[in-house]
């Protein structure tokens, strides 16, 4: 099963794919979506730039599920408000490719990845590069959306469980 993690950004948005062969995981590819070069009073654009991006990281890995961090609210609020657009721009470029999206909590993401929940970004960057065996440090942006990817290949089974008590 191919995963495609997603950590969502207005300015930078990572992407990591991993493949998951029994209990075994494999790095696929990792990589951002800048919208630098849009300017930064026109929202409208840098949405589309995301929207775009995702699904072009769709068409070229063709991943067979997705999953994305939720985001919660930062001390200022209009930060949150443009983080959550940014955030419905990269699952609506997701869903429109009938991908399924599971969403996992920073916090999940951390517990997952590093075993603890308060876990930095260097922490988390180092643990992805050892679970996946890279050669070298991911970028912050590419070791948070590989590690969602890696939370999601940890939670599969309870979520397929979850799934089917849903529909009995």
């Amino acid at each position: 099963m191919r995963i495609l993690g997603v950590d969502p950004g207005l300015r930078v948005t990572g992407f990591g794919l991993i493949d998951r062969h029994g209990s075994k995981l494999q790095y696929v590819a990792s990589g951002t979506i800048k919208t630098s070069l849009e300017s930064v009073g026109d929202l409208p654009s840098r949405l589309k730039v995301l929207h775009e991006g995702v699904r072009q990281v769709i068409d070229t890995y063709e991943p067979d599920v997705a999953s994305i961090e939720i985001i919660f609210v930062n001390t200022n609020p209009q930060s949150t408000l443009l983080l959550g657009q940014a955030r419905g721009a990269c699952i609506t470029g997701l869903v429109t490719k009938d991908l399924p999206v599971f969403e996992y909590t920073a916090l999940q993401l951390k517990k997952s990845v590093v075993g603890y929940g308060r876990a930095s970004k260097t922490q988390i960057q180092e643990m992805v590069k050892r679970l996946l065996n890279l050669p070298t440090l991911p970028g912050p942006d590419a070791a948070d959306a590989l590690g969602v990817a890696i939370t999601h290949a940890h939670s599969m089974h309870v979520n397929k469980m979850l799934q089917d008590q849903a529909r009995v």
